[in-house]
């Protein structure tokens, strides 16, 4: 019965991770439909769309270190961090090939990049 209980309380960095951005991705999905809804009834301009989504990366990444941290209890901001920066990896996984290759400038991604990493590692130093 123990070792049960054992084997249910280890938490391995890998799945901890794998799982928080599974709910990162689950809420990113759920912001963009929130914000296509808002552009479909309000015609928002691209500027105020642009600056939600970046709303949103920064919220989410947030969220996603904070999780990490309050998850693994050890060395929180690097787990934010790691997992802000997975976020991203993924993000632009799916937009190269969505897009056959880069359709931005590499000062987009690099914000972007640095966005993820520094609102994951914010949420981790918070929890």
């Amino acid at each position: 019965m123990e070792r049960n209980n054992e084997k249910r309380a280890i938490k391995t960095p890998v799945s901890s991770v794998l799982k928080v951005l599974l709910v990162m991705y689950i809420l990113t999905g759920i912001f963009l439909v929130v914000l296509a809804a808002l552009l479909y009834k309000f015609e928002l301009s691209e500027s105020v769309v642009n600056i939600a989504v970046i709303v949103i990366y920064v919220l989410i990444g947030f969220v996603g270190g904070f999780l990490a941290g309050k998850i693994l209890e050890v060395k929180k901001f690097m787990w934010g961090a790691v997992t802000g920066a997975l976020y991203f990896l993924i993000l632009m996984g799916v937009s190269l090939a969505m897009h056959k290759g880069l359709s931005q400038d590499v000062v987009h991604f690099v914000t972007t990049l640095v966005l993820c990493v520094a609102s994951g590692t914010a949420g981790g130093m918070v929890s």
